[in-house]
């Protein structure tokens, strides 16, 4: 089996989320997606607790979608992916990111035991792939005709909810999630 591997902040999980899950599910680019919500970024902070995260994640997961809330309190993505290798020993696992990711691969902690991995990478906004990715490609699946919305979790926090689910949406503001809810 294909297990897409979303590892993310989900500060909060948004419909643009959710249609990258989507997308690669009916595309066949993978058979099941595991979503996994991180504790804490090396370049984000003020993150709402992981558990109220995973909690809303649980509202899309299905048999193809699974909330992963047990691999979350690694600090680097490559021990997650260590970790749900030896849990799905015989799948092939392939990484998820956004293209606005590359610009900082080479930054990212182990990046060859990461690279073992293969790495779907979605189009988002304009960057240029190429510019960054020149020694890393191997293992590189590229999905450019992916139409990408662009919403902000920036704004989604701040009170615009237009682009979340209507049970995300309504469990922001019943546990008063994010400053315009308190």
């Amino acid at each position: 089996m294909r297990i897409g591997v979303f590892v993310g902040s989900f500060n909060p999980v948004h419909n643009g989320h959710i249609k990258v899950v989507n997308y690669l599910l009916d595309n066949c680019y993978v058979d099941k997606v595991i979503m996994l919500p991180t504790p804490n970024y090396w370049d984000k902070n003020n993150l709402l607790d992981v558990n109220k995260r995973v909690e809303m994640l649980k509202f899309f997961e299905n048999d193809k979608i699974k909330v992963d809330d047990k691999n979350n309190r690694y600090q680097y993505t490559y021990q997650v992916l260590l970790s749900l290798e030896k849990e799905y020993p015989n799948d092939e696992l392939y990484l998820i990111i956004g293209s606005d990711n590359i610009k900082k691969l080479h930054m990212w902690d182990n990046i060859n035991t990461l690279l073992r991995f293969k790495v779907i990478i979605l189009r988002r906004d304009t960057i240029e792939r190429n510019e960054y990715l020149k020694e890393y490609e191997k293992n590189f699946i590229y999905i450019d005709n992916f139409e990408n919305i662009n919403v902000s979790s920036t704004e989604i926090r701040k009170g615009n909810y237009n682009n979340l689910d209507e049970r995300v949406k309504n469990y922001i503001i019943e546990n008063k999630l994010y400053s315009n809810d308190r």
